[in-house]
């Protein structure tokens, strides 16, 4: 069984969602979280996923709508954090690609995100773009002043320094479907030296659908065709990694055994 760590299932229209999630269980994808990107969102996605089986959701503030509520309260994350089907705190983090929010407001959110993941006990999805090196310096400082707490750096497609810095600490890598481009040579030559026990898959749809349907809109049953690259990449068999990525998100998403 696959599972899609990170995708966005409010983003496809209400009367097409069962056939998406039908299509992903054909396809191998037993399991999928969708992922929040604010608060109000959050909310509408635990209403969207309470009553389906192997979904799962997160709650957070994307960085590049960070400038359109307030910093959230620890609290308020943590109270959210408690229903059975939320299983992590997220998307959070730096973007830097996008003129949105300003960078202050970013990271005074993404501390926020973490210091509400190590009081919840939950991971922490994170985004990166063109913030490597703010992205590594506030994980280790937050580590450093408040302690350890466990994280994924989604839809990974920065350089090797963030990859080397987040294992060290105890960091998770999740690859999407840039993996499967023709240009993704670098991106692909880090996924082969991530230690075995820290690989994720996501597709983090409707966005990034991978080759074949690279152009076309995602759905969470493309993540098998990520799966069979990094596969490729790994030297395994489809089913070893689909193996091995699952059991990482048990251990990363302990919520997901608990249930």
């Amino acid at each position: 069984m696959l599972i899609d760590s990170h995708c966005h299932l409010d983003y496809f229209k209400d009367e097409e969602l069962d056939a998406v999630i039908a299509r992903a269980r054909d396809a191998g994808v037993g399991e999928m979280v969708s992922i929040g990107t604010s608060l109000e969102q959050s909310r509408r996605i635990l209403a969207l996923v309470e009553d389906k089986p192997g979904i799962w959701c997160s709650i957070g503030i994307h960085p590049q709508h960070a400038h359109e509520e307030p910093v959230p309260a620890v609290e308020t994350l943590v109270a959210m954090t408690k229903h059975p089907k939320v299983i992590g705190i997220g998307e959070t983090g730096l973007d830097y690609f996008y003129d949105t929010a300003p960078p202050e407001v970013q990271k005074a959110g993404f501390r926020a995100h973490i210091r509400a993941a190590r009081t919840a006990g939950v991971p922490l999805a994170i985004h990166a773009r063109d913030a490597d090196d703010d992205i590594a310096a506030i994980l280790r400082e937050e580590r450093e002043e408040g302690g350890a707490f466990d994280f994924l750096l989604h839809c990974f497609s920065s350089g090797r320094g963030l990859a080397e810095a987040a294992i060290a600490m105890g960091g998770y890598l999740s690859f999407s479907g840039i993996l499967t481009f023709p240009k993704s040579t670098e991106l692909r030559e880090i996924a082969a030296d991530v230690p075995a026990e820290r690989l994720l898959v996501e597709t983090d749809s409707p966005y990034l659908a991978p080759v074949p349907y690279r152009g076309k809109r995602n759905e969470p049953a493309h993540v098998a065709h990520t799966a069979a690259r990094l596969a490729e990449v790994r030297g395994l068999s489809a089913e070893a990694l689909a193996e091995l990525t699952s059991a990482n998100f048990r251990r990363l998403y302990p919520k997901t055994v608990a249930a």
